[in-house]
C-alpha cells in the first residue's frame, strides 16, 4: 500500500513539472508573437491646428438686490429679473434661449469685533441669467437691453461654436494631423531604408476651449448716461486641435 502511495505521488509530481514546462513554454511563444507583431512599425503623431469663428455666444448676468426684509429683497428682485427677460423677449430673444443658472441668498452682517456679537444687517438676494445667442453679433446689444432694464452684476461671456461648425472644423484639423503623421513616418522609413505596407492602428484625440471672458467689467452708471452708444464685444476666434497617433507597418 505504501509502495503505490509512493508511485501516485511521484506521477502527480512529475505532472506538476510538466504542466509548468508547459506554461512556461506557452508564455514565452506569446511573448515572441508579441515581439515580432511591434518589430515592424513605427509610430507617428501629428496634430492638426485650425481657427474659426464663434457663431454661439452664452451671456451670465445677475440682478442683486439688499434689503433688511429678506421677502422685500425677494419681491425687489424678482420684479426686476422679470422685466429683464420680458425685454429681451420683446427685443427678440426667444423665450426658450433664457435659462435660471443660479439663486441665492445669504445675510450680510454688521461689522464686529466678535463672531459671537455679529447680527444680520441685510439680505442679498442674487438671481442669475444666462442667454445663448445664436447669433453672436447680437452680444452687445443684449447686454444693454439687460442691464437698461435692472441687471446690476456682469459674470461672464462665452464664444463657442455650435455642433456643426465643431464639427466641420474638427474634421479638417483630423485631415492635417494625418498628413503632419503620414510624412514624419514616411522620412523615418526613407531614412531607414524600408518601405510603409499599410496603417495598423490609430488613435484620435483632440478638441477645442470656449473662448471665455470672466468677471467681465461693465459700468452700469456709465451704460446708462451712454445708452445711445452700443456696447461693442469682439467675440475673438477659436482653435479646433485635433491629434493622431498612427502605427505604420513596414517592410
Amino acid at each position: 500500500m505504501q509502495d503505490l502511495m509512493t508511485t501516485m505521488i511521484r506521477r502527480l509530481s512529475l505532472c506538476m513539472v510538466a504542466v509548468a514546462v508547459i506554461a512556461m513554454a506557452l508564455v514565452g511563444c506569446a511573448a515572441a508573437v508579441e515581439d515580432t507583431s511591434n518589430a515592424n512599425v513605427i509610430h507617428a503623431t501629428g496634430t492638426g491646428n485650425i481657427i474659426g469663428t464663434p457663431d454661439r455666444a452664452q451671456i451670465t448676468f445677475s440682478v442683486q438686490t439688499e434689503n433688511a426684509d429678506v421677502k422685500i429683497a425677494q419681491s425687489e428682485n424678482a420684479l426686476k429679473m422679470n422685466n429683464v427677460i420680458n425685454a429681451l423677449v420683446t427685443s427678440g430673444i426667444p423665450r426658450d434661449a433664457l435659462k435660471t443658472t443660479g439663486y441665492n441668498i445669504y445675510p450680510v452682517y454688521e461689522e464686529s469685533k466678535s463672531i459671537l456679537e455679529q447680527k444680520v444687517k441685510t439680505y442679498r438676494v442674487t438671481n442669475t441669467l444666462t442667454v445663448t445667442l445664436h447669433d453672436v453679433s447680437k452680444t452687445g446689444d443684449v447686454i444693454d437691453v439687460a442691464v437698461a432694464n435692472g441687471i446690476n452684476q456682469a459674470d461672464s461671456i462665452q464664444f463657442m461654436l455650435s455642433d456643426e461648425q465643431s464639427q466641420v472644423l474638427r474634421t479638417q484639423a483630423l485631415q492635417k494631423a494625418v498628413t503632419r503623421a503620414k510624412a514624419d513616418a514616411d522620412t523615418v522609413a526613407a531614412a531607414m531604408g524600408v518601405n510603409i505596407t499599410g496603417v495598423k492602428n490609430a488613435d484620435i484625440s483632440g478638441g477645442y476651449s470656449p473662448v471665455l471672458y470672466q468677471n467681465y467689467q461693465y459700468d452700469t452708471g456709465a451704460a446708462m448716461k451712454a445708452a445711445a452708444v452700443p456696447t461693442p464685444i469682439q467675440p475673438g476666434d477659436v482653435t479646433v486641435t485635433a491629434s493622431v497617433t498612427i502605427t505604420y507597418t513596414i517592410r
